[in-house]
């Protein structure tokens, strides 16, 4: 009894096998050169436009920095006529607005009436000082209190 019997042997490539495999390989190989081909020229196609851009750019650029060196020029131009004529009309000004000036006299405070008359000063010493002299034991002895008008009347 033989131990091969539901085995079968690969069968050796023959020639007519192998040159059905290298034409398919290179049919195959050829339709990626044309594919290869065809996008080259598209990428170049591309890299000529995109060229042909920059240097539209580049030209577009060189246009916009001439136009802007002109304009600085007459900018820093305008401004210097402006300092000239500010300098020129200063005297003018100063001269208009002491003519046009409104003087107002000095206020002085009505204390005539008695909720405005005006009050003693705050003492502000220190409070060891303040301590020093004697705790205030009543309103009616207080510094603040030379005015007898001052003193609330107490509650009945």
């Amino acid at each position: 009894m033989s131990l091969t019997l539901g085995i079968r042997r690969p069968r050796k490539h023959r020639a007519v096998d192998e040159v059905g495999r290298l034409r398919e390989e290179n049919h195959r190989l050829l339709t990626q050169l044309f594919g290869a081909r065809d996008h080259i020229a598209i990428q170049e196609q591309q890299l000529a436009d995109v060229r042909a851009k920059q240097a539209e750019a580049e030209q577009v650029v060189v246009c916009l920095a001439a136009d802007l060196d002109e304009r600085t020029e007459q900018r820093d131009q305008a401004l210097a006529d402006l300092a000239a004529a500010r300098a020129q009309l200063a005297p003018y000004l100063a001269a208009d607005a002491n003519a046009n000036a409104i003087t107002v006299p000095t206020a002085e405070r009505d204390t005539t009436a008695f909720e405005d008359q005006a009050t003693a000063p705050i003492d502000v010493r220190e409070l060891r000082n303040r301590f020093t002299a004697g705790p205030v034991v009543s309103l009616q002895y207080s510094p603040q209190a030379a005015d007898p008008t001052h003193i609330p009347a107490p509650a009945a």
